[in-house]
């Protein structure tokens, strides 16, 4: 049960974030940069952008998928499994995002974001929570 409160915990904070970069672009406005000024190098490249969807939007989808899977499999809400294995491939798939938009600002865009950076650790965590527990 505490791995699943930890996954609710991290993606609600990821839903957090996101809002915030999105608020941030439809405003028109910098988000605030804490480590350097590359983060509006990075939310404007043309990597920012998949199928002409931003990143940010797939992000707070994918932290309210994750959300919403683990809280139906918190409830118990049958088919349990189903969820677990939801859960288990929403992080997946967000690692694995996260690694690549790490090596393209790393090796493309020669620049860091911080807030893609904290996406992309609150999602590595929380496949290490569901590794470590054998989730």
């Amino acid at each position: 049960m505490l791995t699943i409160v930890a996954i609710i915990a991290l993606s609600i904070f990821g839903i957090v974030e996101t809002a915030y970069l999105i608020r941030k672009r439809v405003r028109a406005e910098r988000p605030v940069c804490i480590l350097g000024d590359d983060c509006t190098l990075v939310l404007e490249s043309k990597y920012n952008k998949i199928f002409m969807i931003p990143n940010d939007m797939l992000g707070l989808f994918g932290y309210v998928a994750i959300f919403l899977l683990s809280l139906l499999y918190s409830l118990k809400i049958e088919p349990t499994h189903f969820w677990a294995l939801g859960i288990s491939f929403g992080v997946a798939i967000g690692c694995a995002a996260s690694f690549i938009f790490a090596y393209i600002q790393w090796k493309l865009i020669k620049a860091w974001c911080f807030w893609c950076l904290m996406s992309a650790f609150t999602l590595w965590l929380m496949g290490i929570i569901l590794l470590v527990s054998g989730f």
